[in-house]
């Protein structure tokens, strides 16, 4: 059965049976995971690997894990610094901030994996603007050099545990007021604006290899009248075309107050599939997501199937041999050094 485009939400700290039964529809192809499906890391990992097992190929496993305000595991987890506080020592020794990128992408990367997690919507690569709340600390850093190189640094860490990175929210979120969980953005900069500084930092990253993208619920309105995951100007023309990024493409959740624009929930997962998006998150909402499940008649994709096998993780690694990793150990107190806030859970 072929990875469909459609990535739910699950109701609570295991499987229930109606949800193995939506597992098994041949549009789903993913998971997304919540605080709410978390528990401990024995019972994250249980959950897991239920997912896993319910198809073949597996479904792909997401949690947001950036550190801050967005990392939805905590108990018995590292607490993660925003990694605004790496922007913040890059501005005074930008060798040790880039070495801390790497280390703390690979600690996030190495727990989640030991819970069977495929892959964290990270790294954040908006620029912070100084105007967005949503975004705020975030985002590496407002200047698009410094941002690139940390999310480069931290990519890599990422990688060395066997997690691919997903960047988001292309083409860039920073700039707005808004927040698209509560209403539509707008971005009236000119593109050549954004060109120059919002997309440097995701052309770098594509550069370098990155896996997947999320688009930004944000309608660029010198370029383009509708939202940017629904439209195939970003998608297909600048993202595909001019960027020649091959990864995944993800929208950002149907769910979202900002989406509404695009129409009713069957029209939006229309709309962001006709734009070339490859995965489309739909959460909190069953009803939206039986709208869709129901009414979405699309042929399966194999470009788009291969993609997201791609983010499978190929190693497993175990929890307690993670505890047990001197590298593990370290990075949790070189964590620390930058970051001296209490977070870290030291309960071994």
């Amino acid at each position: 059965m072929s990875l469909g485009p459609v990535m739910v939400d699950l109701a609570g700290l295991e499987l229930q049976p109606e949800e193995r039964e939506v597992l098994h529809h041949p549009l789903v192809g993913g998971v997304l995971l919540f605080s709410r499906n978390f528990a401990a890391p024995e019972q994250v990992r249980a959950l897991v690997d239920d997912i896993h097992a319910t198809r073949e190929p597996r479904l792909v496993v997401a949690v947001d894990q950036e550190g801050g305000r967005v990392q939805r595991f905590r108990e018995g987890f590292t607490r993660l610094p925003p990694v605004r506080r790496l922007g913040e020592l890059y501005d005074r020794d930008p060798a040790r901030a880039r070495a801390f990128a790497e280390i703390t992408a690979w600690l996030m990367a190495c727990e989640l994996r030991a819970v069977g997690v495929d892959i964290s919507f990270a790294p954040v690569l908006d620029l912070d603007r100084g105007v967005s709340t949503v975004i705020g600390d975030r985002a590496f850093h407002s200047d698009p050099e410094a941002a690139a190189d940390l999310a480069h640094a931290y990519m890599k860490g990422m990688r060395q545990a066997d997690m691919a990175a997903t960047g988001k929210h292309f083409p860039g979120h920073g700039s707005v007021s808004a927040d698209s969980h509560l209403e539509l953005p707008v971005d009236p900069r000119p593109y050549a604006d954004i060109a120059a500084e919002d997309l440097l930092v995701f052309e770098r990253l594509i550069h370098f290899g990155i896996a997947g993208l999320m688009m930004a619920h944000v309608v660029y309105s010198d370029f383009d009248p509708a939202p940017a995951g629904f439209s195939q100007r970003w998608v297909k023309g600048v993202l595909r075309e001019q960027l020649q990024f091959s990864g995944v493409v993800f929208s950002d959740d149907l769910n979202m107050a900002a989406a509404d624009q695009a129409g009713d929930f069957l029209a939006r997962a229309e709309a962001a599939l006709d734009a070339g998006c490859d995965m489309l998150p739909v959460c909190n909402n069953v009803g939206g997501r039986n709208r869709i499940l129901d009414g979405l008649q699309r042929a399966p994709d194999p470009v788009s199937h291969l993609r997201l096998v791609r983010l499978h993780a190929r190693h497993r690694t175990e929890w307690p041999a993670l505890r047990k990793d001197p590298r593990w150990q370290q990075a949790r107190v070189q964590i620390e050094e930058y970051d001296p806030a209490p977070r870290l859970d030291m309960d071994l």
